[in-house]
């Protein structure tokens, strides 16, 4: 079976359009800004569970989803449209206005103005629909596909934490009575890196970035096509999430090194720098937590991990709706 992302470069290639390819369409607003607009689709029981999560949690996360993209171009985030379809059932209840409180509150964190939307009645599940635009300088949005031979590889944040909060989930752990809140919280509440996103495109430090929804190698893949381009990652490099002292007891280390490499929703973002602009990214991120953990290089798509003295060949897998 294809996947989506196979069956997105079909329809790219197919009707020609140029715009498709990164984690936000990158349009004309004048002569000096560019807009930039991501739409993203939660459904119920394929991207959340309503027995996992509370509607406050739902809202935030609705929202983050967009807003990393936005992170990933570079750009500032200024307006959103929400639309979201729900059951009679859950109309009754007072689950909407507890997911737009969730909502709002991170739209008003990062001063995003809610701009329209809808919503209507499904006979089942809630589907919702969020719709972000932000704006970055004339030609300066960051694109997957500027990433060069030699270009150093960092890393926003920690690894894995999404992906061990679902397996916690699966387990029937629950965020209220669990001891493990900061993995729940990664899948359930997770934030966008807005701020790093905004510092990098206006900074112009960035050859490529994307945001890692996906997972580390399926997103890393992507710029490594989009850029014409391959990968070496350092594994004693990559930052977890988790312990493995801590967290041997409740996982196995082939479960670990899965939410390491091949899980995604973490929401980080992977960015590929100019080795000349090493000293600016550093400071420029110094109250941030970032890693740098590979290099670019000339083996188009390939993806190498290094450990120990040993060169292993990733394959780019991650998250598939299908």
């Amino acid at each position: 079976m294809k996947s989506e992302f196979e069956f997105i470069e079909t329809v790219r290639r197919r009707y020609n359009l140029s715009k498709i390819g990164d984690d936000c369409a990158v349009l004309p607003k004048d002569s000096k800004t560019d807009l930039v607009i991501t739409a993203d689709l939660l459904v119920e029981d394929v991207d959340f569970r309503l027995d996992w999560t509370t509607p406050e949690f739902l809202g935030h996360k609705a929202l983050t989803v967009s807003l990393s993209d936005v992170a990933a171009m570079g750009a500032k985030p200024v307006w959103a449209m929400l639309s979201i379809g729900i059951s009679v059932k859950i109309w009754k209840t007072d689950f909407i206005e507890k997911f737009y409180d969730g909502y709002m509150r991170l739209a008003k964190k990062f001063q995003v103005e809610i701009v329209g939307g809808d919503i209507s009645k499904t006979s089942d599940k809630i589907v919702i629909d969020s719709i972000v635009a932000g704006e970055t300088k004339k030609g300066k949005a960051v694109l997957r596909s500027g990433a060069k031979v030699g270009d150093l590889i960092f890393l926003t944040g920690e690894l894995g934490g999404a992906a061990a909060g679902l397996r916690l989930l699966e387990k029937g752990e629950r965020y209220k009575n669990s001891k493990y809140k900061n993995l729940l919280l990664r899948q359930l509440k997770p934030n966008p890196q807005t701020e790093i996103g905004q510092i990098l495109g206006a900074k112009n430090l960035a050859t490529s970035m994307i945001d890692l929804s996906d997972g580390l190698t399926a997103d890393l893949n992507h710029i490594c096509r989009e850029s014409k381009i391959g990968a070496k990652l350092f594994s004693d490099k990559i930052p977890d999430q988790f312990d493995l002292e801590n967290f041997q007891s409740v996982f196995n280390l082939s479960e670990m090194i899965n939410f390491l490499l091949y899980s995604g929703e973490d929401f980080e973002l992977l960015f590929t720098v100019n080795p000349k602009k090493k000293f600016q990214v550093e400071n420029a991120l110094k109250n941030h937590k970032f890693s740098l953990i590979g290099e670019v290089t000339a083996n188009i798509e390939i993806i190498e991990l290094i450990h120990k003295n040993r060169t292993e060949i990733l394959q780019p897998k991650g998250f598939r709706h299908f």
